[in-house]
């Protein structure tokens, strides 16, 4: 499921930007509009999909049924034009990829118990990356040969093998109670859950988390995007796309042995600190993007965003499942922080475009430095401590 849960990501730039710019007007601050666009429907609808899952027994057909709609979304971009359109499309794949982070943190829970979360969490992000790494590398060798519109048939083939997948998982090994933060102990406290407002400003903690991982997203999620339109812009739309899915492929193998090192000793050594490790990472990756616009620079500069994405990635519903512990309202609260740390990604891109075009790549990726910075403050002074909680 890794390559099919975030749809076209990076390539739709490349596309838009390569592809269809010369023919049909598209440039970075359009493509960047569509992204957003995008973002904002997805992060509507997270917190709706956590109530859902928390509701609904049957998590493996919601992910099945997510898995298609944002396949046949994202395939069929080479045959509709206008800006709207591809809007629309790309909107429906982000309604439906809303479904998958509580979807699957809500089955692993409720097999494994919370106990055993965090490194059952650490396994599932270890093998998520190393699945982005194997999808990004199939993309880039595919597209080296037939053009970047293979990227769309790619994901249909993945599609399939990811129904099966989910399809293969025992719907009976899994307690629904336990999989919305019950612990098999169903009462008042697992009442339906509460609003996204409810929900965020009734937990300090909580609501700490998600300031920062709003902040995250918003100086991250440009930075691969922007990488590629400046090597689409420098080297052309074939060879972009080659080299962005480089660039993703070793992020995602650093990813693997971080996201297993978090989820073997995050309880052990603390939440808070390895947070702070990845904010200080994000921070260093977008003032080195400004040094040097070399390919080779390029891509080593990615590595940084196995570290910075691969911790927040791991630990994401770990320190909302001890913040929520024992309340039965585990993936509406992942819910909610998915929705603030979404509209911190879909605001990036636009402002990563209209920066780019007003004053330029570097002032972008500086841009995107301070913002992290500002999280990186927010996480030092004002995040507690979660593992404690556990």
């Amino acid at each position: 499921m890794a390559d099919v849960r975030d749809g076209l990501g990076p390539y739709l730039a490349i596309y838009l930007v390569s592809v269809r710019g010369p023919t049909h007007g598209w440039d970075e601050a359009t493509a960047g509009m569509v992204m957003t666009i995008a973002g904002i429907a997805g992060l509507l609808a997270t917190t709706p999909a956590g109530a859902l899952v928390d509701r609904v027994k049957a998590k493996r057909a919601l992910l099945v049924v997510a898995a298609l709609l944002v396949t046949l979304a994202s395939i069929s971009l080479p045959i509709v034009s206008g800006f709207f359109a591809v809007a629309a499309t790309q909107s429906v794949a982000a309604v439906a990829g809303a479904v998958f982070a509580p979807g699957i943190a809500a089955i692993s829970l409720g097999i494994v118990g919370p106990k055993a979360f965090t490194r059952r969490v650490g396994r599932n992000e270890a093998f998520n990356h190393a699945g982005n790494a194997v999808a990004a590398a199939l993309a880039g060798l595919l597209a080296w040969k037939f053009g970047p519109v293979v990227v769309f048939y790619l994901m249909g083939i993945l599609a399939a093998c990811s129904i099966a997948a989910i399809l293969w998982v025992d719907g009976d090994a899994i307690d629904h109670d336990v999989a919305r933060g019950c612990e098999g102990k169903p009462d008042e406290s697992c009442a339906p859950t509460p609003s996204l407002l409810a929900t965020l400003t009734g937990n300090p903690a909580l609501a700490i988390f998600a300031g920062a991982a709003f902040l995250f997203h918003l100086a991250n999620a440009a930075m691969l995007p922007a990488v590629g339109q400046l090597l689409g812009r420098e080297v052309g739309a074939g060879q972009a796309t080659s080299l962005v899915a480089a660039c993703i492929v070793g992020a995602q193998l650093v990813m693997v042995p971080v996201a297993i090192v978090v989820g073997r000793n995050a309880d052990r050594w603390g939440h808070r600190p390895i947070l702070l490790v990845g904010m200080g990472v994000l921070v260093a990756r977008g003032v080195l993007y400004s040094v040097a616009d070399a390919p080779a620079w390029l891509l080593g500069v990615q590595l940084l965003d196995g570290i910075g994405a691969g911790i927040f990635g791991a630990l994401l519903p770990v320190v909302v499942a001890a913040i929520m512990r024992g309340t039965g309202r585990f993936n509406a609260a992942q819910g909610a922080v998915a929705t603030v740390q979404g509209l911190g990604g879909a605001l990036s891109t636009t402002l990563a475009g209209v920066m780019i075009v007003r004053g330029g790549y570097d002032a972008a990726f500086l841009l995107l430095a301070g913002i992290a910075a500002v999280g990186l403050g927010l996480l030092w002074w004002k995040m507690p401590e979660t593992a404690s909680r556990q």
